[in-house]
C-alpha cells in the first residue's frame, strides 16, 4: 500500500496566540521567564494548541492546551490525559509531565520539551521494527500495571458498539458487502470484547505513528489519554490496521497469535472504525473521519482473514 494516499493524522491546530493571555502567563510564569518562541506542531486531532515553546531564559517545553469550544469532549480527554501523564513511572519512555493547568473552562499540560521525529511515512522497514520491539518492552515495562486505571471494557463499553448499533439502529446503505452478510455474527462477536480484553498491563491503546517520537536512541511514546489496563497484545492489535493503511505490511504478517480473545477485541476495534467512518465530523476535528474510515478499510480485511467467514 505505499504508494496509495492515506489520511493525515493532523487536525486543525490553535494558535498559541489564542490561548487565553491569563493561562499562557500563567505557563511563563511556572517556566520561569517570557516566551520568545512557540511553534505549533501539526500532527494530530484535536483542535487544541500544540506548541514547542522557548522562553528567554533558554527553558524548553512542549505544552498542549485546550478550552470547552470547539469540542467540548477535548476538555475531558485532557484531565484523563493528566492523571495519567502525571502518574508513569520515570522509566516509561515518554515525556515527562512538569505540571498541568486547570481553570474550569481550559486545561493545559506542560511536558519536557523532546528532540524527535515521527516515522517517517509510508512507514520503514527498520523504523517499523524499531517501534514494534519498544512496544513490546513498553509491555513488559507495564505489567503488572503500575498505575490505577479503567479497564479496557470499562473505557471502551460505550464506543466499542458499532456492529450492534449498525445492527439494530442504522441504515445500512453502503455497507462492506462481507460485513452485511455477516452482521449478526459481527455484533455477536463484538459484545464479548470486554472479557477478551482482560488482563494486567497498562495499554496506550492510541497508539499510531503520530503518537510517536524517535530520537537516535529511544523511541517515546507520546499522548496517553486513553491508557487502561487490559491484555498486553492490546497496543499492538490496535496499531497495526493503521500501519497498513501509512504503508506498513498486513497486519497478520506482523502479528499472527490465533487467540479468539484478539479475533474478538479486533471486531469490536473493527466496528468503532467502520461506524464512526459513517458518522459527520465532530467539532472542530475535520480529519478523524478519514483516518478512521481508512483503519476500517483495513481492519475489516485483518478481520476477514482471522475468521475464514466466506
Amino acid at each position: 500500500m505505499s504508494d496509495e494516499i492515506y489520511p493525515p493524522a493532523a487536525g486543525v491546530r490553535l494558535p498559541w496566540e489564542d490561548v487565553p493571555e491569563a493561562l499562557r502567563r500563567q505557563i511563563a510564569d511556572f517556566l520561569g521567564g517570557d516566551v520568545v518562541e512557540a511553534v505549533t506542531q501539526t500532527g494530530g486531532f484535536s483542535p487544541a494548541a500544540a506548541v514547542r515553546l522557548r522562553t528567554g531564559n533558554g527553558r524548553r517545553a512542549f505544552v498542549k492546551a485546550c478550552g470547552s469550544s470547539p469540542n467540548p469532549d477535548s476538555i475531558k480527554i485532557y484531565r484523563w490525559e493528566a492523571g495519567i501523564a502525571g502518574t508513569l513511572p520515570a522509566e516509561v519512555p515518554a515525556p515527562r509531565l512538569l505540571t498541568s493547568f486547570d481553570t474550569g473552562d481550559w486545561v493545559a499540560l506542560v511536558f519536557e520539551d523532546i528532540e524527535g521525529r515521527g516515522p517517517a511515512l509510508p512507514w520503514r522497514d527498520d523504523e517499523l521494527r524499531r517501534v514494534l520491539d519498544a512496544i513490546g518492552k513498553l509491555t513488559a515495562a507495564l505489567t503488572p500495571s503500575p498505575v490505577a486505571a479503567p479497564t479496557f471494557g470499562e473505557r471502551h463499553k460505550d464506543s466499542f458498539t458499532g456492529w450492534r448499533r449498525l445492527l439494530l439502529e442504522e441504515d445500512k446503505t453502503g455497507l462492506d458487502p462481507w460485513a452485511l452478510r455477516h452482521l449478526d455474527a459481527l455484533a455477536e462477536l463484538e459484545s464479548g470484547f470486554a472479557a477478551a480484553a482482560e488482563g494486567d498491563t497498562l495499554v496506550h491503546a492510541d497508539l499510531r505513528a503520530d503518537n510517536l517520537l524517535l530520537t537516535e536512541d529511544q523511541v517515546y511514546v507520546v499522548d496517553w489519554p486513553w491508557a487502561c489496563v487490559g491484555a498486553p497484545w492490546i497496543d499492538i492489535v490496535a496499531m497495526l490496521p493503521s500501519v497498513r493503511m501509512q504503508g506498513g505490511p498486513p497486519p497478520q504478517d506482523l502479528f499472527d497469535d490465533p487467540d479468539p480473545a484478539v479475533t474478538a477485541v479486533l471486531a469490536a476495534l473493527t466496528g468503532y472504525f467502520v461506524r464512526n467512518g459513517r458518522q459527520p465530523d465532530p467539532p472542530g476535528l475535520p480529519t478523524v473521519r478519514a483516518f478512521q474510515r481508512a483503519q476500517g478499510v483495513v481492519a475489516l480485511e485483518w478481520l476477514r482473514h482471522r475468521t475464514g467467514w466466506p
